[in-house]
């Protein structure tokens, strides 16, 4: 069988069909954020107080179905992993960069896709969070000539957990599935213990 994803590098695909796609992908995606609560500072602070764990479990179901999804298509001959695109690895500029992420995540409780869907449902914390976002982008393009040879430091390229580690991809597959696993155990024994009550449902 002749691998036939990913589409867009496989077949020739023009802009508009590309683009199409994109947006009807990120209006699903947003739409199925804020099913999950996720365009809620409430709900996304729930982790930082251990009212609600949704977030944890939202985002490792969609790591398990994205990922057991990616190896089983490449495995079965359908998907070429070589050619999904994967940003490149900037060691200490990333760290850095998550560390500020994750000073104004716990600030806001929104990152910018979640912030944009609560833009979407009117509220106005994530109004004030988008223009927060915004302001950040622009200042960043303005001091960017005098950080870029450190933004552009210690470069690793193109490269997997199971390159890095120099261990097989299915290793590192069970090792996250058995932790996304460990997470679901966990959180629900927190529920439990915390007497958290689900949504739209009783203790």
């Amino acid at each position: 069988m002749e691998m036939v994803a990913p589409f867009a590098k496989v077949f020739s695909m023009g802009d508009i069909p590309t683009s199409v796609i994109a947006i009807i992908l990120g209006i699903g995606f947003g739409f199925f954020l804020e099913k999950a609560g996720f365009g809620s500072a409430k709900t996304l602070a729930g982790v930082w107080y251990g009212y609600d764990f949704a977030v944890i479990r939202v985002m490792f179901t969609a790591i398990l179905v994205s990922m057991l999804g990616l190896f089983g298509l490449h495995y079965a001959g359908v998907l070429n992993l070589d050619l999904v695109y994967i940003n490149g690895t900037y060691v200490w500029p990333q760290i850095v960069g998550g560390f500020i992420f994750g000073i104004g995540f716990n600030v806001g409780q929104y990152c910018p896709g979640t912030s944009a869907v609560a833009c979407a449902t009117g509220r106005i914390d994530g109004f004030v969070f988008i223009f927060g976002f915004l302001v950040g982008v622009v200042g960043f393009a303005f001091v960017f000539p005098w950080i870029e040879p450190f933004f552009n430091s210690s470069n690793m390229g193109r490269i997997t957990l199971p390159e890095a580690f120099g261990i097989p991809a299915g290793v590192v597959v069970l090792g996250v599935v058995l932790i996304a696993l460990g997470a679901f155990a966990f959180t629900h024994f927190l529920d439990r213990k915390l007497g958290n009550v689900p949504a739209g449902g009783e203790k």
